[in-house]
């Protein structure tokens, strides 16, 4: 089964246009934060969107990598498939209060910033009314890009709205909640217009059930759980073991690092239905060293030209009071070769059905972040952060490679 580079790329400009406005109005919030508020307003506002990334997995508890590969697999059942998704997605949206509120009383903050961090992140529970997931699998590519834009764009009319109040966080929690309730209706309205004729197999129906098993979801989501904590621990260990204007340093280094990442990630979310549908031949070919290797030559390229510009990326962007994310971004950019093999890597075997094997990836490459962390932040702060995270990326290139060798299927085939 082969994938055609004019599908990928048409995939990509579908996807990339309503992610490229979200990363748009992200970047504008937070530039324009930096430069009215300071980089404490803007460690604030970090801290609240990176909890809202941590309440999604929590919702989903491996439902959306799951039922997106459900619904590539089996579209014509994707009534049942999300009527069981969307059933329990609800009912876990209600574990994140307790998480949300855990973290906002140990952040190093005021009592109604403490509070604030509270209610913006516990808005985002709107999320599980969301098919965007469904959208993901049967490859509406289009839609689900359009679909990001919206929280940030609530956030950055909101900001515009509220330019003059001293509360201005507050009026960007109501664009947050805004966006994400906009977000839901968009998929509720396309899937009421989708003609569902359900004509499924008893053994496909037993397959989506035992793919939907909270034994199988949960180990997805203990992986999906150790991906966030290993690609954003650094940046709530720093809000509790530091201060809010280090977060907002740290932030600035890594928004403009994302920035260069983001097509890259749109490639692995166009190819991911492609990977699910893949036969065992194909697999085989996905892990070809000659693809490996020019990924990771793209990206030292990425990195090198990134170098050469970080200086003025960082003034331009967020002006001379963050100077500092100037040498962190020297040591963060060096994480782009890694994470293009890594991303390509962790998208296949997910697809592929290994959960298992990433989750011990992703968990031995989590713990070490969170040890080093401990370790080092305290003394070195953000610095020791953007190391860490290099040497972490490092450990989990290992243990991918190792796990995709030793695989019995893959091996049988190499």
């Amino acid at each position: 089964m082969t994938l055609s580079l004019g599908k990928v790329a048409k995939g990509v400009l579908n996807l990339g246009i309503g992610e490229f406005l979200a990363r748009l109005c992200t970047i504008a919030t937070i530039v324009l934060l930096g430069h009215r508020y300071g980089a404490a307003v803007v460690g604030v506002f970090t801290l609240g969107m990176t909890i809202s990334f941590y309440v999604q997995p929590v919702i989903d508890f491996g439902l959306r990598h799951i039922g997106a590969r459900l619904m590539a697999q089996y579209p014509h059942g994707g009534m049942r498939i999300m009527h069981r998704v969307q059933r329990r997605r609800l009912t876990m949206s209600a574990a994140v209060l307790p998480l949300t509120l855990a973290y906002a009383l140990l952040a190093k903050l005021p009592a109604e910033l403490k509070l604030w961090l509270f209610l913006f992140s516990t808005t985002g529970s709107l999320y599980a009314l969301s098919l965007e997931w469904a959208a993901w699998g049967k490859e509406k590519l289009r839609l689900v890009g359009a679909s990001r834009a919206t929280g940030p764009l609530g956030i950055l009319v909101a900001l515009a709205v509220g330019w003059h109040s001293q509360r201005v966080l507050w009026w960007i929690m109501l664009g947050n909640a805004v966006g994400l309730v906009s977000q839901a209706l968009i998929f509720r309205v396309w899937w009421t217009r989708l003609e569902h004729d359900e004509n499924i197999t008893l053994e496909e129906s037993r397959d989506i059930d035992d793919a939907l098993a909270l034994r199988r979801t949960s180990v997805m989501a203990l992986s999906t759980f150790c991906t966030l904590a290993f690609s954003s621990i650094d940046m709530l260990m720093l809000g509790v073991m530091y201060n809010s204007a280090e977060v907002g340093i740290y932030s600035a280094a890594y928004r403009i690092l994302n920035q260069v990442l983001v097509t890259y990630y749109l490639l692995t979310s166009v190819i991911y239905p492609h990977f699910a549908r893949q036969t065992l031949e194909s697999r085989r070919r996905s892990l070809s060293p000659r693809i490996l290797l020019a990924l990771a030559v793209s990206g030292v390229i990425l990195a090198l030209l990134l170098a050469a510009i970080r200086r003025s990326a960082v003034l331009i962007l967020f002006g001379s009071q963050f100077i500092g994310a100037d040498k962190l971004l020297l040591i963060l950019i060096w994480a782009i070769p890694f994470d293009f093999v890594t991303s390509y890597l962790n998208a296949a075997f997910i697809a592929w059905g290994m959960e298992k094997k990433v989750l011990v990836c992703m968990s031995l490459a989590a713990g070490s972040n969170i040890v080093l962390n401990l370790m080092w932040i305290p003394r070195y702060g953000s610095v020791a952060a953007a190391i860490n995270t290099i040497l972490c990326y490092a450990i989990l290139l290992g243990s991918l490679a190792i796990s995709g060798y030793t695989t019995k299927e893959l091996v049988l085939l190499s």
